[in-house]
């Protein structure tokens, strides 16, 4: 039936979850016994986030398919997946939090609620270098992804490249599908590859999954140079330390450095950024996982990297606090704080296992692009003085992408800083805007003009 689109669409919640990742579900499983509405959102056909995500060729693990279990079984918690926020929307004297815009494959509309708990997630570090445009060259979490979702790689040839475990991980996924991985690139030394491993113990289950993943394939101080091809990725160029090459055949390269925290939806809601376990690129947040925004909270990777045990307990955390006093749950938040002290104690040995090289910035040749979306090379942008000069004269971050990936290479490149996001994240259908009565001017929180 057509949506009447003159009559502004209103929805309210008490708790609005916004990603269903490992913690957005565990924020809503232990918010659920308060008997509080909860609504959760993610723009994602099911729950799970990126390292539980779903597919024709992928067998979830037992604790994502609890958790999935466990979320349909609540009458109180309503999970709408193939939805997104895309941006403020305007609030109303009762709200406690403030309102978003949502839209989904058919209508839009104002969610108010009187908390928020931001599971926003984290996306891969993208750096440029020469051939990284071609096709057969992505993301090693991309990969991981694509494969999930069906990809056939079947016979491949693929190099991953990058830093940290998920490029064992990607590695693992690719050979379980048929691929030959016949080399993973990792830019960290031997020596802090070795002093990772000696604290892997403190984790038991963390040593015992690394011992799964070893790869012989596996080089440490060795990073990509340059994807060769013509209009498919051929081979791939790797620096083996510091003057040695070597060149590979290939039919696939899975470069990943790391990952960004997803903060865009907090910054346009007012919330400060830091904390140590994301160099200061995460939403700051207090042992309650409070934000700095009255009714925020947030949780799991866009607070820090530390893998879904963290995300978990975080979640799970600000679930209880989000739920207030009822059924304990002030307690139980207490309760978690040993559990996530052991686990940003692994996140702060991921961060400092696993530093990026200095000479991944030299990376790029004049003519490589760095913003893909609107093909910025990086002779345009390196006489820029900063993120909004290089908008105004290049281009850069207003493509699809709004900056996401070409915004976190330019801070790695040249220490740029991007701007908070403004009233609207993403695109949104004009119908949206006019049922919605369209984003407030100025919602209670939001940033200030950037």
């Amino acid at each position: 039936m057509p949506l009447n689109r003159t009559t502004p669409m209103h929805e309210r919640c008490d708790i609005l979850i916004v990603g269903a990742g490992p913690a957005g579900m565990a924020a809503a499983l232990a918010a659920a016994p308060s008997g509080a509405a909860i609504t959760v959102v993610d723009d994602n056909p099911h729950p799970g986030g990126q390292i539980w995500r779903d597919g024709p060729q992928v067998a979830l693990p037992p604790l994502a398919q609890q958790h999935r279990a466990a979320l349909a079984q609540h009458a109180n918690i309503r999970v709408l997946t193939g939805t997104r926020v895309v941006g403020l929307g305007a609030c109303q004297p009762t709200d406690k939090a403030p309102a978003l815009l949502l839209e989904d494959a058919d209508r839009g509309w104002t969610q108010h609620s009187h908390r928020i708990i931001l599971c926003t997630g984290a996306r891969e570090l993208l750096l440029p270098f020469p051939g990284w445009t071609l096709p057969g060259v992505t993301g090693a979490g991309a990969l991981q992804a694509l494969i999930k979702a069906g990809l056939d790689v079947r016979g491949q040839r693929i190099v991953i490249a990058g830093t940290g475990p998920l490029l064992l991980a990607a590695a693992a996924t690719a050979t379980q599908a048929g691929a030959t991985v016949v080399r993973i690139a990792e830019q960290a030394p031997w020596a802090a590859l070795a002093g990772f491993a000696a604290q892997l113990p403190r984790w038991p289950a963390k040593a015992l999954q690394a011992l799964t993943l070893l790869n012989t394939g596996l080089r440490a101080n060795t990073h990509v140079l340059e994807a060769q091809g013509t209009t498919q990725v051929q081979s791939v160029r790797l620096r083996k330390g510091t003057h040695a090459e070597e060149t590979i055949a290939c039919d696939r390269v899975a470069c990943g450095f790391g990952l960004v925290p997803n903060t865009q939806l907090g910054q346009l809601l007012g919330c400060a950024l830091g904390g140590p376990l994301s160099n200061g690129q995460g939403l700051a947040v207090d042992a309650q996982m409070r934000t700095t925004v009255p009714g925020v909270l947030a949780a799991g990777e866009n607070t820090g990297f530390g893998g879904s045990e963290r995300a978990l307990v975080q979640g799970a955390i600000a679930g209880h606090v989000a739920a207030g006093v009822a059924a304990g749950h002030v307690q139980q938040a207490q309760a978690l704080r040993a559990q996530l002290a052991r686990w940003e104690g692994f996140a702060q040995a991921l961060q400092t296992s696993f530093v990026l090289n200095e000479q991944l910035k030299a990376l790029p040749r004049p003519d490589t692009l760095v913003c893909r979306c609107e093909d910025v090379a990086y002779a345009d942008l390196a006489p820029r003085q900063g993120w909004i000069d290089a908008k105004l004269h290049t281009r850069c971050g207003m493509g699809a992408c709004q900056g996401r990936i070409c915004g976190a290479a330019t801070q790695h490149l040249f220490g740029w800083t991007p701007a908070a996001p403004r009233h609207l994240l993403a695109p949104a259908r004009i119908a949206t805007l006019a049922a919605c009565g369209g984003p407030a001017p100025e919602g209670p929180g939001a940033a200030p003009p950037g």
